[in-house]
């Protein structure tokens, strides 16, 4: 494996990071997850095969997959990657990089959605009164609380969230959401 060869695999996950960024507003997160999965497939091919994305082919990836599974790779994540690889291989396809799609019929495993774990009312009760309201920050952490558990809203919505968003006449937060998707959320009154 030669720098120029990383250097050039690396190049293009950027060029496809930047794509995706700009054609589905995909979270930072979901960014630095594909280019993680890209850049660990880059490790992987170099060693195991001796070349980078644009050599791969569908037993390639298959067999990356599997050796994935084998070392205890979590659903999810397992389940990320061929979206990852399918977007990749697609995107390669536009731009002239590739001529066939290594990741095609190559399916995600299936995954349940796991139920989610609620609070009992003395817990939440004990979370909201946690903070100490004599302080800046502790009736800031409480406003937060509030509106977590009143609105629903993911920490990442709530932490962005920018004054012109919230109506306290509405009482409603203009939340931007997981995919650039906009929506009214009431609020209650402690909130």
């Amino acid at each position: 494996m030669t720098t120029l060869e990383t250097g050039e695999d690396q190049q293009l996950i950027e060029k496809f990071s930047d794509a995706l960024w700009l054609e589905r507003g995909l979270s930072r997160n979901t960014l630095s997850a594909y280019q993680s999965d890209l850049r660990k497939l880059v490790d992987w091919l170099r060693a195991n095969r001796g070349y980078g994305l644009l050599l791969a082919q569908r037993a390639d990836l298959l067999s990356y997959l599997a050796e994935l599974t084998q070392q205890g790779r979590k659903p999810r994540s397992s389940a990320r990657l061929p979206s990852c690889l399918r977007q990749f291989y697609q995107y390669g396809l536009r731009e002239g990089w590739v001529t066939t799609d290594p990741s095609t019929r190559i399916d995600a495993p299936k995954i349940g959605r796991p139920l989610p774990k609620s609070l009992t009312e003395s817990e939440v009760e004990a979370l909201l009164n946690a903070p100490q309201l004599e302080e800046a920050e502790g009736f800031r952490d409480r406003t937060m609380l509030e509106v977590l558990y009143a609105t629903g809203l993911r920490v990442s919505e709530l932490v962005g969230l920018r004054p012109e968003q919230v109506s306290l006449t509405q009482g409603v937060i203009r939340v931007v959401g997981k995919g650039g998707k906009e929506r009214l959320v009431p609020m209650g009154d402690e909130a």
